[in-house]
């Protein structure tokens, strides 16, 4: 009798024969040996005051009106918030969960064998029509974009944001990339800040203590060590980025803010009576001044750990929250995109990366790699749930490095739920994705072209076998140029795709109608939110 094989749960390691032994934190997080924990570290409060980007509360009048002058201006610099999730070991996106095609779009539908090789079996693939209503039951589109209704990034996605359907619309990029590595350029966040993301307190932020912040590098022509994410993957880490000294809790947070607006009005009486005798003396004293009224900003913003802190925020943790309080207390990737979603979706950082580990889950049934899936689909939808809360706009972009593929062979069991089961890593199959929020309705695909709105909701296509045709777009066998691609549509959704070649200036996309063709969405803010 075949031996029942047991359902791995989704913090259990993936241990492989045909995989070299973990040696690398790469290695670790991709076989679900690590869960992206690392060394937290938290900048002073001085190097917070050297580039505030944001201001919730207003302060008195008269130091209000200075705040533009010492350079704190809007929440987030007013671009759109920009999350990414690096789901590390080769994750299935194509076909099980988002829905590719051939040349016509995602639903020019694949052949039953490339169907087979992305999971689905005969009788799960979207040309299947149901024999009783006639209709088709494995295409879904409540999101905009199409996955095959029974992707588990879909269901944990309308889990936790399922309401916020209409007001959701993505894309996908098929795109090859390495098995198994941390090596591919994949993460854009460099390039979405030299687009204009900024924050409040930190530029960039990510799960891991990486350059990139997550598992997958960086493009490194777009690397600015000056804005090296910081790692944030808990609440603890969000609590310690700022310190507002110890006259809060002497003080309530009202009087120790009044305290504050008090010493920089005598400072700056006393500085105007003195003479530096120096040929920068405005310079300095401008420094000065700013130095304390950013510190009183600071205090009047964050006094109040419940301002920062994940854990304390009601529309995250709760009865009436994103997560059920036990959701929170018992699962580290819950409290991980908590973590990251609060600082990047209200302003105090301008883009983050939320790695997750254990997606390398070929590992010979199906059920492993549905439940990680659910679980990513969860944190996704509660990202996108969020945004809505706080109503402001959000884009969501989900990569992984390199993909798997199936023999065929079925997972008949609970959580294998009928389809193929992952027996190897096929870097042809991979594809990438991303999802934008907007509050004030569905984001309209491009229509600056002559293309049908389905080839710009699919950037690039498969072959009927399906993998990935390599010379359907410039994404599709270079990720550098993947990440590009990535960025002009963050741009687009600005309006500001026509400064692309500005700011990358040796990009690789090609000339403006190339870049319009890769381009998914109108624009839904008008350069600022």
């Amino acid at each position: 009798m075949a031996k029942k094989r047991r359902t791995l749960s989704p913090d259990e390691p993936l241990r492989h024969p045909d995989h070299k032994r973990p040696i690398t934190r790469r290695d670790f997080l991709a076989q679900g040996f690590l869960t992206g924990l690392g060394l937290v570290t938290a900048p002073t409060i001085f190097s917070l005051f050297a580039n505030p980007r944001a201001a919730y509360a207003a302060l008195a009048p008269d130091l209000e009106s200075l705040k533009s002058g010492c350079g704190i201006a809007t929440q987030g610099a007013g671009k759109i918030p920009f999350i990414c999730f690096d789901l590390a070991g080769g994750a299935n996106i194509a076909g099980s969960n988002v829905l590719v095609g051939r040349q016509g779009g995602q639903l020019d539908f694949l052949t039953t064998a490339g169907y087979n090789k992305l999971g689905l079996p005969g009788d799960m693939i979207p040309p299947v029509a149901n024999p009783v209503t006639g209709t088709n039951d494995f295409i879904n589109q409540d999101l905009g974009l199409a996955f095959h209704s029974d992707s588990a990034f879909l269901r944990g996605i309308l889990e936790k944001a399922g309401s916020r359907a209409a007001n959701i619309n993505g894309a996908v990029i098929p795109a090859r990339s390495d098995n198994d590595t941390g090596n591919n350029p994949h993460n854009p966040m460099y390039g979405i800040h030299a687009a204009g993301a900024d924050g409040s307190l930190l530029t960039l932020i990510g799960s891991r203590n990486s350059d990139s912040g997550g598992n997958s590098l960086a493009p490194p022509s777009m690397i600015k060590p000056d804005a090296r994410p910081t790692k944030v993957d808990r609440p603890s880490d969000v609590t310690g980025l700022v310190d507002t000294g110890q006259l809060i809790g002497v003080l309530d947070q009202s009087d120790a803010v009044a305290v504050m607006e008090s010493i920089q009005r005598i400072s700056a009486m006393k500085l105007g009576k003195v003479d530096t005798r120096l040929s920068n003396d405005a310079d300095i004293k401008d420094l000065v001044s700013c130095g304390y009224v950013k510190a009183a900003d600071l205090a009047d913003r964050f006094g109040n750990p419940s301002a920062l802190n994940p854990a304390l925020d009601p529309e995250i943790v709760g009865p009436t929250g994103i997560f059920t309080q036990a959701e929170f207390d018992g699962d580290g990737e819950f409290r991980k995109t908590a973590s990251v979603m609060k600082m990047v979706i209200n302003g105090f950082a301008g883009a983050g990366t939320i790695s997750m580990g254990g997606y390398d889950y070929h590992t010979g049934d199906r059920a492993a790699g549905e439940v990680r899936d659910l679980r990513a689909g969860r944190c996704m939808g509660a990202c996108l749930e969020y945004a809505a809360r706080v109503g402001v706009p959000l884009m969501l972009y989900v990569f992984s490095d390199g993909s798997v593929a199936s023999n065929g062979t079925i997972d008949d069991s609970v959580d294998g739920r009928g389809k193929g089961v992952w027996t190897g890593d096929n870097s042809s199959t991979a594809a990438s994705f991303f999802l934008v929020y907007d509050p004030k309705g569905r984001p309209q695909l491009f229509t600056g072209d002559n293309l049908p709105p389905e080839q710009h909701q699919q950037i690039g296509y498969f072959r009927p076998d399906a993998s990935v045709e390599t010379a359907s777009s410039p994404a599709a066998n270079n990720v550098n140029l993947l990440v590009e691609t990535v960025i002009l549509n963050y741009m687009a959704l600005h309006g500001e795709q026509g400064n692309f070649g500005a700011l990358f200036p040796g990009h690789g996309l090609g000339n403006a109608a190339l870049m319009d063709s890769l381009t998914a969405f109108n624009p839904i803010v008008n350069g600022t939110i």
